[in-house]
């Protein structure tokens, strides 16, 4: 798989199939993903990769908070600005409509959407699942390296037929990620990253983009 086609075909997954994923494989992505971009060659990036037991046991603790109706710990970071602007309201709205729609979920439905939202923190059924962590007295420039750094593992992961879901959802419940992954204070959640093989029974989600002269000034 060329480049090309792992960015194409890169998605953000909600249905996999449980077949585990071989540790030689997973070793290999890391491994390779380590050469991503970074400023000063700092590295700031520090993952948790779970599978198994480790990874069941993650997600039955944050199930049990769910399902008890807590809406997480204090947030860390905001998610988004308070005030959303245009065009990047309609996106993001236009992508949360082409996804309740594939799952059948009316817009009325808060009950469907909230079990569908739930399903972040059984990371959609993956076998395995990555938390990616930074020192939390970085900046901005080391939040571009984890982002470059988060890119370069789902591409490399297409390569070896792969599928992921990068997810922002879990720093909702970080104080259980962290108990469960023995993270120092010093570190801060950025976000999840289920790891596996896409259910070919679900219907894939395709988000649209952007045409290139919205997001793209050429000048000379």
């Amino acid at each position: 798989m060329d480049v090309y086609e792992a960015v194409a075909s890169r998605r953000a997954v909600r249905a996999f199939t449980g077949e585990p994923v071989p540790r030689a494989t997973l070793d290999r992505v890391l491994a390779a993903a380590t050469r991503a971009p970074s400023g000063g060659n700092i590295q700031p990036w520090h993952g948790y990769l779970l599978s198994g037991s480790a990874l069941a046991d993650l997600t039955r603790r944050t199930g049990a908070r769910v399902a008890a109706g807590d809406p997480g710990d204090e947030p860390e970071f905001p998610q988004y600005p308070a005030e959303l602007p245009a065009p990047y309201r309609e996106r993001r709205s236009a992508a949360g409509e082409r996804r309740y729609a594939a799952l059948g979920i009316a817009r009325a439905d808060a009950a469907a959407r909230a079990r569908a939202v739930a399903r972040n923190w059984d990371c959609f059924g993956a076998p395995a699942a990555l938390f990616c962590y930074l020192d939390r007295r970085f900046g901005a420039t080391q939040w571009t390296d984890i982002g470059m750094y988060l890119q370069t593992v789902m591409l490399l992961l297409r390569a070896e037929g792969l599928h992921s879901c990068p997810q922002k959802a879990w720093p909702v419940y970080h104080r259980t990620v962290a108990a469960s992954v023995g993270a120092p204070d010093r570190l801060m959640l950025v976000c999840g990253l289920s790891i596996g093989y896409a259910d070919p029974a679900a219907a894939p989600v395709v988000t649209d983009r952007a045409p290139l002269a919205e997001t793209v000034t050429y000048l000379g």
